[in-house]
């Protein structure tokens, strides 16, 4: 049985009326950028996650640059970052010319440790930016009251947590803003590159406006340096069609992760994930932890099931940050991570016997290293 990381087939299959009728929408009405289908998108992605404003961008990456250029960061100014999680989180402070200052995860939800929090704030410290990490929200509650005590602006990296809930509240709407990705892969992906911010504070919305198109409002008139940012008609239109299908496609990927723990608690040295009780996570990555990856992941490819590394260079460690000088050592539990974990195939369209077959594979290795030990 082949078993993919990621098929984007099935999710066309499912929803292909809707989908080809968006793309005819679009070309039908001329307009390509900042019309009709991006103000609708929009209205309904605000309305989902419960803030008042999303401004479409054209990625998760710019989506944060503008946040943190509408906040005026720049340089002598620090933010802090995760220290294990996707570059693209550190890559947004560093362009607006800031400092990522790292803090290590909880070690048992991966998620930025609040306890961590306070070692790490200067006086120049202006953000905090936790990831919302494989799909489950960073512990919102405990963030936002150490950022409130320190007048500190919080800016939350959605971009894989498209529904999950923080204590009852839908992550996009659990700090001041959100950066939001709808890259393909997502919960919610666009067939394209995509993205948003999500917000209640409407001056910053207003001038997210202004940034993400050249810094302008009105053509020809720039009030401020803007990028081109700008997240197409065709991307919304496809962005709408599938949103009301975000609930019910969450839905299947929590049974899988059901059927993942059922099967595999207990299982060789295997670390699972844990969800807090606060928490309800959508599953965007199964992610196991073992001091045997590599032999783990070659045992599953030769069963023709698909897994990936996310993530296994630490961003302190990638050649792009060599200038900071970061050496190994520096944040262990980053890297003790990014030799350990690796993502299980979980998706709305993978049969429960994938995810069968999958634990049946992973328990066959573990076996075979007991006979051999």
């Amino acid at each position: 049985m082949k078993v993919p990381i990621l098929d984007l087939k099935p999710a066309y299959a499912e929803l292909r009326a809707e989908l080809d009728a968006a793309y005819h929408r679009v070309m039908e009405s001329g307009w390509v950028l900042l019309a009709k289908e991006l103000e609708s998108f929009e209205a309904e992605y605000a309305t989902s996650v419960g803030a008042k404003h999303c401004v479409g961008v054209a990625n998760g990456l710019e989506a944060m640059q503008l946040v943190l250029m509408a906040l005026g960061v720049g340089p002598g100014d620090e933010v802090i970052v995760p220290s294990h999680g996707y570059i693209a989180t550190w890559l947004a402070v560093t362009h607006v010319g800031a400092k990522p200052v790292p803090v290590e995860p909880d070690p048992q939800t991966y998620n930025l440790d609040p306890n961590r929090l306070a070692a790490a704030i200067t006086p120049r410290t202006k953000v905090i930016l936790p990831i919302h990490l494989y799909g489950q929200t960073a512990d919102m509650e405990a963030i936002n009251a150490i950022a409130a005590a320190r007048g500190l602006f919080v800016l939350e990296d959605a971009a894989q947590s498209h529904g999950a809930l923080c204590r009852g509240r839908a992550a996009g709407a659990l700090g001041h803003a959100a950066g939001v990705s709808f890259y393909p892969s997502k919960n919610l992906g666009a067939l394209a590159d995509a993205g948003a911010v999500t917000t209640s504070d409407d001056q910053l919305a207003d001038k997210l406006r202004h940034l993400r198109n050249y810094g302008s409002k009105v053509r020809y008139h720039h009030e401020y340096l803007g990028l081109n940012s700008r997240l197409s008609e065709l991307q919304a239109a496809f962005l709408r069609a599938k949103l009301p299908h975000l609930p019910a496609w969450n839905a299947r990927r929590a049974l899988l992760a059901g059927r993942y723990f059922t099967q595999l608690r207990g299982v060789g040295d295997l670390v699972l994930p844990t969800v807090p009780a606060w928490a309800a996570p959508v599953w965007h990555l199964f992610v196991i932890r073992t001091a045997h990856r590599e032999a783990l992941q070659a045992h599953l490819a030769s069963r023709d099931i698909g897994t990936q590394i996310h993530y296994p260079i630490p961003p302190h460690l990638s050649s792009a940050y060599a200038f900071a000088g970061w050496k190994p050592g520096a944040f262990p539990l980053a890297e003790k991570f990014a030799h350990e974990v690796l993502s299980l195939p979980i998706g709305p369209h993978h049969p429960p016997a994938q995810i069968d077959h999958v634990c049946l594979a992973i328990g066959e290795f573990f076996a075979g290293l007991r006979q051999t030990a």
